[in-house]
């Protein structure tokens, strides 16, 4: 799905087996967002080739969080390709589960503030309560921000997985809807457009999922 100009995602409709939305940025540097599980990545695959692409012609892949459903695909890349995620988040997970998986070793590891990565300006914004060092990013260019599993079209990321908190969940969401955002990009489910929109999904969200979040 082609979704502006430069920006691509692949957005994974499969209700039998979870795997997240992967979106691709068309730049200087050739960037993935989020690539998935390692043993679905064929659709990551097909995708690319939709753009005339393969997994070698990629530079960065970053991972909102370190759930192997949004970074496992990471170790489908050649090592040319460099991965990145936040470094609290790639700490929690080693300890948390770095005994039963696989997880990729990051090149770079990203904290709050600006990253430049050839013609594109990323702003790496730490979102924690899904995860214990949850990040989204937003692409000041387009308008569009990468929300990882904070929030969905009309819900919000689980918060009883390890490192999780509703608390913290809440104050994330709070601070994305801050942002002026026209492309709304989730880590699962449809993509929202259009500023309205955005603005009326997290006003959705503060009306129907704020109470719960504790």
């Amino acid at each position: 799905m082609q979704i502006t100009e430069r920006l691509h995602g692949f957005i994974w409709r499969n209700p039998g087996e979870n795997n997240c939305n992967t979106y691709y940025l068309e730049g200087e540097q050739r960037i993935i967002v989020d690539p998935g599980h390692r043993h679905l990545f064929a659709y990551v695959e097909s995708g690319l080739a939709q753009t005339g692409l393969s997994a070698e012609m990629i530079d960065v892949v970053i991972a909102t969080h370190g759930h192997p459903d949004h970074m496992e695909g990471a170790l489908r890349f050649p090592p040319a390709t460099l991965f990145g995620m936040g470094g609290g988040e790639y700490r929690a997970i080693k300890e948390i589960a770095g005994a039963y998986m696989n997880i990729p070793k990051p090149a770079f590891l990203l904290k709050e503030g600006t990253l430049i990565l050839g013609d594109i300006t990323l702003h790496v914004i730490e979102t924690p309560g899904h995860s214990p060092g949850s990040l989204c990013f937003y692409w000041p260019w387009e308008k569009a921000l990468f929300c990882g599993d904070v929030l969905f079209k009309d819900g919000i990321g689980r918060t009883d997985l390890p490192g999780g908190s509703g608390a913290l969940l809440k104050k994330s969401i709070e601070t994305l809807s801050t942002l002026d955002v026209e492309v709304l990009l989730p880590g699962h489910g449809d993509i929202i457009r259009g500023k309205e929109a955005v603005r009326e999904n997290f006003r959705n969200i503060e009306k129907n999922w704020f109470a719960v979040l504790r």
